[in-house]
């Protein structure tokens, strides 16, 4: 029964957002309080949530202050030569600007955490996809696949609890399986390849200086409505075009139907100024200071100095003062951020809830009881491959913890049975890394979806298709060079 309420808690989770008949923060906290009525367990809920809530509660901090931080450092201007760079280098085409998201987002999780590397994607790359009007789902699903490949350095997480849970040396686990994951990473470059390929298609191509010239005279002409066509060379030497529009009386903006998840109001973004060279929180005479700060904390992070929460709260707080030292402007610039502070720390908490309840109840250990117990034994000389198989759903519906320390030591156990190495039960353990980036039950993906202005639903429709191809391609190439 634990079980079958377990699958169907997922399910109804996932169906209601995806249909967007509840918001994920609504839908994290009430299906769950619902089939903890109905397992029987109704009165320790409470229990539930606080044991979930004080689990997350470290990461919840982490996002606000760095949320904060990296924030203030668009508004400052640091990332402001990353945007132009990239848009003089692509010259506003789509099809370079989606493969440098996943060029980008790949180089930044060399720092091992997702959060971070979502923050830092984002923040470049937002204001870029938005002034051209380019799909935010594409963004957030090449950046957290890419991301996903790279979760399985060492010092990304899934590793290190596989080594530990089987009491093996993290270096024989990983080092083997480069060559699969680097396939891996090259397919997720051929994905956003054609992902870009198809925004061509569908754009054109514009360069720096038509965007922000037709924006404004957009700008300059706000009582009355301006549609303003741009032409580009297309994909194949045709024409491209992009409008931009605003509705008469600035009570609008101009929206592109393909651009899923977008707002009304995403014209009034903050983070639509990155680009403009007058904004009045613009610090160059701080540039030098905020990215070696930036460097330095980043440092930190990857050497653990400091416990991460207490990095970035001192970041943000160095960040503040040094940048603004009158307290009504830091004032200001607390209440530009907040909207992203509230939205991603408070999904971060409602999910607690969830997988409060998930561990709580017993649904997890049941399901993964359930699939474990229904292997066939004839698949016992192939439970590598079948880890590898089992990575992609149970990485997913269950936290990393949960399937390295509680299932993967079980198939570990039964693949020695039939001589199997512990080794290869590792390496296979890795591969659904690329799709468990996007779980309902990881925190970082609020990050990304949250930052870019993406519905849940949205992200989750788009990316999960794309990121179990992902894990698929690097488990067949595991096979292929006798890795698994």
């Amino acid at each position: 029964m634990l079980t079958i309420l377990g699958f169907a808690m997922i399910a109804t989770f996932l169906v209601l957002i995806m249909m967007k008949k509840m918001s994920p923060i609504a839908a994290l906290v009430l299906i769950p309080a619902l089939f903890c009525v109905f397992v029987g367990k109704g009165a320790k809920l409470g229990d539930y949530v606080i044991e979930g809530v004080g689990n997350l509660a470290p990461t919840a901090a982490m996002l606000m202050f760095a949320i904060v931080y990296f924030g203030l450092m668009i508004d400052v201007g640091l990332f402001d030569p990353i945007v132009r760079g990239i848009l003089k280098f692509c010259k506003a085409d789509p099809l370079r600007v989606v493969v440098g998201t996943a060029v980008l987002a790949a180089i930044v999780s060399l720092d091992g955490d997702g959060s971070t590397t979502f923050m830092i994607t984002v923040s470049a790359m937002y204001p870029l996809y938005k002034r051209l009007k380019m799909s935010l789902v594409v963004m957030t699903g090449v950046a957290a696949t890419a991301n996903g490949v790279m979760n399985t350095l060492p010092w990304g997480g899934p590793t290190a609890r596989a080594a530990t849970a089987l009491k093996l040396d993290a270096g024989d686990i990983f080092v083997p399986m480069i060559p699969a994951l680097a396939v891996g990473l090259l397919f997720v470059l051929v994905l956003a390849y054609f992902l870009g390929l198809r925004e061509r298609k569908r754009l054109g191509v514009l360069s720096l200086d038509e965007v922000l010239e037709q924006e404004k005279i957009v700008e300059d002409e706000p009582d009355q409505e301006t549609e303003t066509v741009l032409v580009g060379a297309g994909a194949s030497g045709g024409s491209g075009k992009v409008r931009l529009t605003k509705t008469t009386g600035g009570s609008g903006s101009g929206t592109d139907a393909n651009d899923a998840g977008e707002g009304d109001d995403d014209q009034d973004d903050a983070r639509l100024q990155g680009l403009d060279p007058d904004r009045p929180t613009l610090r160059p005479k701080l540039y030098w200071f905020n990215a070696l700060l930036t460097v330095a904390l980043l440092t930190a992070m990857i050497m653990e100095w400091l416990p991460i929460p207490v990095l970035f709260l001192l970041g943000a707080a160095l960040a503040l003062t040094v940048n603004f030292p009158h307290i009504p402007d830091q004032k200001a610039r607390l209440a530009a951020h907040a909207d992203n502070v509230l939205n991603v720390s408070g999904m971060v908490f409602a999910a607690a809830v969830f997988t409060g309840v998930l561990q709580g109840t017993g649904m997890v250990d049941a399901m993964a009881k359930w699939i474990v117990d229904g292997i066939p034994a004839g698949m016992g000389p192939h439970m590598a491959l079948v880890t590898g198989f089992l990575s992609l759903p149970l990485t997913y519906f269950m936290s990393n913890d949960g399937f390295y320390f509680g299932v993967l030591p079980v198939l570990a156990e039964a693949g020695a049975a039939h001589g199997v190495s512990p080794l290869e039960i590792a390496r296979a353990s890795l591969v659904g890394q690329p799709l468990h980036m996007s779980s309902p039950l990881v925190p970082a993906v609020y990050v990304l979806v949250g930052m870019a202005k993406v519905e849940f639903g949205d992200h989750t429709r788009f990316v999960v298709k794309w990121a179990a191809i992902t894990s698929l391609v690097i488990l067949g190439a595991g096979v292929l060079f006798g890795i698994i």
